[in-house]
């Protein structure tokens, strides 16, 4: 039996079986042994506030539509962020037509350790094309390949956010992905400014590269900021908390003609942002970074995938360090209790990991 963590309403998780489907030509089975949990994008499902819910997205318009939900409970299967053991590989990938061997180095074997995107579930039926080169570099732990995609979308705000050595950047959000973010624009040169409304992850963040941190709800921020670079405010802040009134103050926080990367996942209306202000004042660029998809500019370099084998290539080589961000391993029975935990009690959790 397959096990599958889903929301079947507004805060209620239930852990659903189902009997095993048989694999299909091209694709590889995949025991679960880890998958991570989005403290973003999957608690705006879970809290029933996610535009899916409400609206349809049309790709090929690329709007958001009114009139219908483009997704309804019960979400099953949610969660980006997998490590498993391969279990089975289609028959015809092992072998060509002629009998002789098929498959590249890049495919993985039975056997493997391989990360990717399954969602919270026991097993993970994928195909092959988005598993290829996926096995887990040798001597990782593999709780650390459940930080590639958040890995990632880290990546991807660095990247967009065009940081050049000796620039000062302030990243609004310390939770996982903004403490990586934090790790990565020092790692390229940056003098950072961690804010966060939680002394915990502000700690965190001095650990990660911060070279300063204030805290969100205490200190005069975007005065801080400007106070700290002459008057000039920050080069470019990044702000990963999702949070409207973080952008505001991103916005108030950079120099004139500076870039605001928002990396969030925005909920609802704009409640404190004020575009009349600093950011209409000072001609700020700002720039939306979404892990659908790379900076334009670098689309003939980057892709997702570079970006995630890049980003494990990192940790396997001790520059970013991913397991002090592990707060909790859970038993996936326990979903429900981790959900509630990350939704009421922020504070007392970084990254919680289902287990199974």
């Amino acid at each position: 039996m397959e096990r599958v963590v889903q929301f079947t309403a507004p805060r209620h998780v239930e852990v659903a079986a189902h009997a095993s489907a048989p694999l299909p030509p091209g694709h590889l089975r995949v025991r679960t042994r880890y998958s991570g949990i989005s403290a973003g994008t999957e608690l705006t499902a879970y809290r029933g506030t996610n535009p899916y819910l409400t609206r349809t997205w049309d790709p090929e318009a690329r709007i958001f539509r009114d009139g219908a939900a483009g997704i309804e409970y019960p979400v099953a299967g949610w969660g980006y962020s997998e490590v498993g053991e391969v279990t089975e590989v289609s028959p015809e990938l092992e072998r060509g037509s002629d009998g002789e061997r098929a498959r590249t180095a890049a495919l993985p074997r039975v056997g493997d350790l391989v990360w990717g995107i399954w969602g919270h579930r026991s097993e993970g039926i994928v195909p092959v094309e988005r598993m290829m080169g996926h096995t887990l570099p040798e001597g990782l732990d593999p709780l650390a390949g459940a930080f590639a995609r958040v890995g990632a979308i880290a990546y991807n705000a660095v990247l967009a956010a065009d940081i050049h050595v000796g620039e000062d950047v302030t990243v609004f959000g310390q939770g996982v992905i903004g403490l990586l973010t934090t790790r990565l624009a020092q790692l390229n040169g940056a003098r950072v400014t961690a804010v966060d409304a939680l002394d915990g992850r502000l700690a965190t963040a001095r650990a990660y590269g911060a070279s300063r941190t204030l805290n969100a709800l205490d200190d005069a921020v975007a005065e801080s900021v400007r106070e700290a670079t002459e008057g000039r405010g920050a080069d470019v802040a990044i702000e990963i908390s999702g949070a409207y009134r973080a952008l505001h103050e991103a916005l108030r926080s950079v120099t004139v003609g500076g870039r605001v990367v928002a990396s969030g996942f925005y909920q609802g209306d704009g409640d404190g942002l004020r575009l009349g202000d600093e950011f209409h004042h000072n001609r700020v660029q700002l720039i939306s970074s979404q892990i659908g998809g790379v900076p334009a500019q670098l689309a003939g370099r980057w892709t997702v995938e570079r970006l995630q084998r890049t980003f494990l290539a990192l940790v396997a080589d001790g520059l970013v360090d991913v397991a002090s961000l592990v707060s909790h391993v859970v038993p996936a029975a326990e979903a429900a209790d981790a959900y509630a935990l990350l939704d009421e009690r922020p504070a007392d959790a970084l990254q919680i990991v289902l287990e199974f």
